[in-house]
């Protein structure tokens, strides 16, 4: 896909009880903004009142297509904040979503990206041109599959599917920020 420039983590639970952990590679070289948002969110740097991903449920996952969090301010999908306090602009298209497991921006139109973003389960090219692809899934998988497996057809995850921890791996492989 690209060159991983950060690495981030989600410790995952599922109904209260550890799931696992995600690592995910982000690719700061041709999605600079969004990469920056979401690491600052992850190290919950990102605001004074100490928003992060922490603590913040997957809302909605759906088995054979994606899991869905990032919802920061209502934890229920109807929220969410970037650091640049505003919604942000779809930075640029050239990912693709062509593989599984990829991480991209979830909005609700152009150029409305806050925090929420989604991890897909399959190859979803049609949501190309839609949602900035910023990252994939590097490990995990088997937490992954847990979490699909808690999904259901109107998106309302059977069980709790929480981010108990984010945090930032790496911050810089190359020292750019």
């Amino acid at each position: 896909m690209a060159p991983v420039t950060h690495e981030v983590y989600f410790d995952i639970d599922i109904n209260g009880k550890d799931a696992g952990r995600i690592t995910i590679g982000l690719f700061g070289t041709v999605v600079p903004e969004t990469v920056h948002n979401f690491v600052d969110i992850a190290a919950g740097t990102a605001f004074d009142d100490g928003l992060s991903y922490t603590g913040n449920p997957f809302h909605r996952i759906i088995k054979g297509f994606m899991a869905q969090g990032g919802d920061i301010t209502n934890q229920d999908g109807s929220g969410g904040k970037s650091i640049f306090g505003r919604k942000f602009p779809d930075e640029n298209f050239i990912l693709k979503h062509d593989r599984d497991h990829v991480l991209s921006m979830a909005n609700s139109g152009a150029d409305t990206n806050g925090s929420q973003f989604f991890i897909t389960f399959e190859k979803t090219p049609w949501l190309n041109g839609k949602h900035v692809v910023f990252g994939e899934v590097l490990s995990g998988f088997e937490t992954l599959h847990k979490m699909e497996a808690m999904g259901s057809p109107d998106g309302k995850p059977k069980k709790p599917v929480t981010i108990r921890k984010s945090g930032v791996i790496d911050q810089s492989r190359d020292g750019r920020r």
